[in-house]
């Protein structure tokens, strides 16, 4: 990246954590998008230094877009859209249909991601395979990281506002879920 980067932004979805970097020459309108650390648009020679930037976040494909606006003068202001949402609205919109855990498990760090509306977990990136059952309290998704056997129990908060509570459970220990 040059010194034209004008905007960074870390994007929590299922499979990672996402950087995006946004350059904007506004003496030569080039524009050059980099999602992790790799080229994934770049425009060189662009007369009209306003709009909008589309392209693909993540393995699931989820759409970003960069909108460029003029503040003042020369001055431009650089939001990023994540389906069609602003980076904070789909964030506090992802926290209640997903749930996450870090942890650390054999020395290798691991972040766990619950995907409350299909039930899908995902394990630094990796959609996990994983077994559920009906359980007496609720539900139990098994699955394993490593050598460690994990289970997902969903139940109850018997309050409609809680609604459901999610829980991780490695070799029978409850993890604590991590706040992104």
């Amino acid at each position: 990246m040059s010194g034209d980067l004008v905007g960074v932004w870390e994007v929590a979805l299922s499979d990672g954590v996402h950087r995006i970097e946004f350059e904007h020459g506004t003496t030569t309108g080039k524009r050059i998008i980099c999602v992790d650390g790799k080229e994934v648009l770049r425009r060189d020679w662009m007369f009209k230094l306003v709009g909008k930037e589309s392209f693909n976040v993540g393995s699931s494909d989820t759409k970003a877009t960069i909108n460029i606006d003029a503040v003042s003068g020369f001055a431009y202001e650089y939001t990023l859209e994540i389906n069609g949402k602003s980076l904070k609205k789909y964030m506090e919109n992802r926290s209640k249909v997903t749930s996450t855990w870090l942890l650390n498990l054999d020395g290798i760090d691991c972040r766990v991601v619950l995907e409350k509306d299909t039930m899908d977990i995902w394990c630094n990136g990796q959609k996990m395979e994983t077994a559920g059952e009906f359980v007496d309290d609720g539900t139990e998704t098994h699955f394993t990281l490593g050598d460690h056997d994990c289970c997902i129990k969903a139940v109850s908060s018997g309050r409609r506002r809680d609604g459901i509570i999610h829980t991780l459970l490695v070799d029978g220990t409850e993890m604590s879920e991590a706040v992104e």
